[in-house]
């Protein structure tokens, strides 16, 4: 029974991952309004049933890739911190990770343009706050601790942070595709020497 159990949920895992996959290209292409759970179900040969045994909702699917995508983000930019030298290096690294991440048409479309609609204002931004808010905060306050900033509130500071790479991630969502380089570099400079201009003392 075990055995069959396992293969059950197997299945069960890989068809719900591959509705997640479907979904995200499904989003990224059509938007949340453009795409039905019937075109989902279509595209990996299932019914639609079988999107609401894992799925309740249009906006749970919808949810289920938004988590994956920030999921990925967050890590791959934790992982970027983590790899450099020291902190200050380390943030610097997180913020071009994030911000070569707003430049990729998926994650842009969907993070950035399509879920305030598909989950509301302020649901999007609890989301928003559940997944980058606490490396923000981590990585700000290494950077206090380590001397690199002035000691500030922290909680004010990351607040700050945060929205001002909110702002990053929407323009860069919604520049052309030509403009996008221009963009980021352009947020990268102005970020960086706003986090310069809080630095406890000029460092090589």
């Amino acid at each position: 029974m075990s055995t069959v159990k396992s293969r059950r949920e197997q299945y069960s895992q890989a068809t719900r991952a591959a509705l997640i996959e479907a979904a995200t290209r499904r989003f990224a292409e059509r938007g949340f309004a453009g795409t039905s759970l019937e075109d989902v179900a279509a595209d990996i040969q299932a019914t639609r049933g079988a999107v609401y045994h894992h799925f309740t909702s249009k906006t749970a699917l919808f949810e289920a890739v938004f988590d994956q995508l920030e999921t990925g983000v967050v890590e791959r930019s934790a992982a970027a911190a983590a790899r450099a030298a020291d902190p200050w290096q380390g943030a610097i690294a997180a913020l071009n990770v994030f911000l070569d991440e707003c430049c990729d048409p998926v994650y842009g479309k969907v993070v950035w343009r399509e879920a305030p609609l598909a989950l509301g204002w302020h649901r999007w931004r609890e989301c928003e706050e559940r997944y980058a808010y606490g490396l923000i905060s981590q990585l700000i306050g290494a950077l206090m601790d380590s001397g690199y900033l002035e000691r500030q509130p922290l909680a004010t500071t990351t607040s700050i942070t945060f929205h001002m790479l909110g702002a990053a991630g929407l323009a860069l969502a919604e520049a052309a595709e030509p403009d996008k380089p221009r963009v980021r570099d352009e947020y990268a400079a102005v970020i960086g020497r706003l986090m310069y201009g809080l630095r406890a003392e000029p460092r090589p």
